[in-house]
């Protein structure tokens, strides 16, 4: 497991998400000094028996917090963590607020959470998005880590649908990637990443670096919906769909949220999410997490797509 090196606070934005939350129990376990900025009404995360965590101050920072306000939470920080902001206008202010903010603070090191594939020309509008906050970071003074992360393998799980009402059949996979793969990553994976770079002994190691963290396998969607069936324990079959019709599914979103699923997954589509990477095992040294580890060790980030029991 790392280690921390003693006297150096990270701060870790986004701590109330999906991967904030398991980066700040890595931080903690590994004895890691840290502060945890959460949104107004996030909670921070907390021991099983709802104690915090050691060594690990907790800030809440308002939506739209400005650079200087967002100083003040880094103060005395070596290194801050940047999560990715939700997909909406606004995300790359947002960005660069934080980035802004560890200059004003004196940081030294930022590792920001990037998409694989990011260039200012990418399929995916989140990955040209991540592309524009990287270049940001690079005008800086700042030492700086990429981590670049394919699609996350929770997010695959909701593109199910239940086309059965609780009939047991009819339960669908629908996006628009044709047959493309994707070598679809864990949080987990990505958690234990970025506390390798954040505690390293020696940070200059990977200032600098870019890595592609993805999972150990690239999937076609059918090859995704007959994973899911097994765990499940029912028949979810994979239908391509054309872009009207998955813009057609995703009424009730908003057009941000179409277009960021949208493009990757016409970035499945055309190759650009199917490249395995070494990194997630030479960082974490442990093999990635494949797919079907993950339904086997998180059930209840998948319960979704289980029947309703009866009676």
């Amino acid at each position: 497991m790392t280690s921390a090196s003693p006297g150096r606070l990270v701060v870790l934005t986004g701590a109330d998400g999906r991967l904030g939350s398991r980066l700040a129990f890595r931080v903690a376990a590994a004895g890691g000094q840290q502060r945890l900025l959460v949104g107004g009404r996030g909670a921070a995360p907390r021991l099983p028996d709802g104690t915090p965590l050691p060594e690990t101050e907790i800030v809440a920072v308002p939506s739209g917090a400005g650079s200087r306000m967002l100083a003040g939470a880094f103060d005395g920080a070596y290194a801050v963590f940047l999560a990715p902001g939700r997909e909406h206008p606004g995300r790359l202010g947002r960005h660069r607020a934080v980035i802004d903010a560890a200059v004003l603070a004196g940081v030294r090191h930022v590792v920001y959470v990037s998409s694989v594939g990011a260039a200012p020309d990418a399929v995916a509008s989140v990955a040209r998005d991540d592309w524009l906050t990287e270049e940001y970071l690079r005008g800086t003074d700042l030492a700086w880590t990429m981590l670049r992360t394919a699609m996350f393998h929770r997010t695959l799980t909701f593109a199910v649908y239940d086309e059965s009402h609780g009939s047991g059949a009819g339960a669908v996979l629908r996006a628009p990637a044709g047959d493309g793969r994707v070598a679809c990553v864990s949080h987990d994976d990505v958690a234990d990443v970025a506390t390798a770079v954040l505690l390293d002994e020696d940070p200059s190691r990977h200032a600098g670096r870019i890595y592609h963290l993805t999972g150990p396998e690239a999937l076609r969607l059918d090859e995704v919906a007959a994973a899911l069936s097994t765990a499940a324990g029912r028949t979810i079959r994979y239908v391509p769909q054309t872009l009207d019709q998955a813009r057609a599914l995703f009424y009730r979103s908003t057009a941000a949220e179409v277009e960021d699923w949208i493009t990757q997954c016409q970035a499945i589509a055309e190759g650009a999410l199917a490249e395995v990477s070494p990194d997630v095992s030479q960082l974490a040294g442990r093999r990635a997490r494949s797919l079907e580890a993950w339904l086997d060790d998180y059930p209840t980030e998948w319960a979704h797509l289980r029947l309703p029991s009866v009676g």
